[in-house]
């Protein structure tokens, strides 16, 4: 078992996001915004300074939290962007050691729900599968809002139709709060994260930490097991379970500082303080878990 996160959250300066870890005690990012970009979009000299830190710190990157069929990929576009952000990442995931890419099933507008794109979805998300088969590395598809992501149903019906090795699952707690379940007719109600969870969970190789409710018709997220993201809930049968893969944390939390009065200074540390202590929450509450398990 390991634990890491989007340290970006933490900071958007990478000295930071690798001071953040280390004050956790880890030794794993799971990488996102990096350098005014990603992993795969940032200049030659750029990666190999990143690459150049993270030897000096003694800190690696796990996962890279790419871009690739996300929410701002629109399936009713073409996913020439998304392969080619898949074929710059696989170099430099190579040198680094990188197992997991997190990908999406591009996104589907509100207006087209009650269309299927399954066929579309399984034929893109094959194509990446590919490629991460013939390079050695696994895509891990997040439960988030793209077409995968529209219900545990849709998850399901593209790990069956892509039918890859190089396909399995990361389970995102906290996404499932605030994602319709678009099954049936409108007006969808929310997915349940324990539900969600219990139909993927044979799939699922990696896990996001995060957690949140819906409050006054908005989104607000919390820290780890106090939202109603079923969080206590899920660690514990994965730990029963057997599971003794990594668990990433996606606070989500300090996006609010949107007032102009707020310094960019204050707003950083608020960031940074806030992923230190999440951390923090969610390794006691794994160990309060542990105890309950008798581990």
């Amino acid at each position: 078992m390991y634990f890491t996160g989007f340290a970006d959250e933490a900071s958007a300066d990478f000295d930071g996001q690798i001071k953040a870890t280390r004050e956790l005690g880890w030794k794993y990012i799971e990488t996102r915004a990096l350098c005014g970009g990603n992993l795969a979009s940032i200049t030659d000299g750029q990666f190999d300074e990143v690459c150049a830190k993270l030897e000096k710190a003694g800190v690696s990157f796990n996962s890279f939290g790419s871009g690739i069929g996300n929410w701002a990929k629109p399936i009713t576009e073409p996913p020439d962007s998304s392969y080619e952000e898949m074929r710059k990442a696989i170099p430099r995931m190579q040198r680094l050691g990188i197992k997991f890419i997190r990908i999406m099933s591009f996104l589907v507008a509100k207006e087209l729900r009650e269309k299927d794109f399954r066929d579309e979805a399984v034929k893109r998300i094959k194509v990446i599968a590919e490629m991460a088969e013939d390079a050695g590395i696994i895509c891990v598809h997040e439960n988030c809002n793209s077409w995968g992501g529209l219900s545990f149903e849709h998850t399901l019906r593209l790990v069956e139709g892509v039918n890859s090795p190089a396909l399995k699952l990361v389970f995102d707690t906290g996404n499932p709060v605030v994602e319709d379940d678009v099954r049936g007719k409108p007006p969808y109600r929310k997915q349940s994260s324990w539900e969600f969870y219990n139909a993927v969970r044979e799939h699922v190789v990696y896990v996001h930490i995060k957690d949140g409710r819906i409050v006054d018709g908005k989104n607000v997220f919390t820290f780890p097991g106090e939202g109603d993201g079923d969080v206590r809930k899920i660690v514990k049968d994965l730990l029963k379970g057997g599971y003794d893969g990594g668990f990433s944390m996606e606070p989500h939390m300090v996006t609010v500082f949107h007032d102009k009065s707020v310094s960019e200074d204050d707003k950083q540390a608020a960031m940074y303080s806030n992923y230190v202590e999440y951390g923090r929450r969610f390794l006691k509450l794994l160990a309060e878990v542990k105890k309950e398990l008798g581990k």
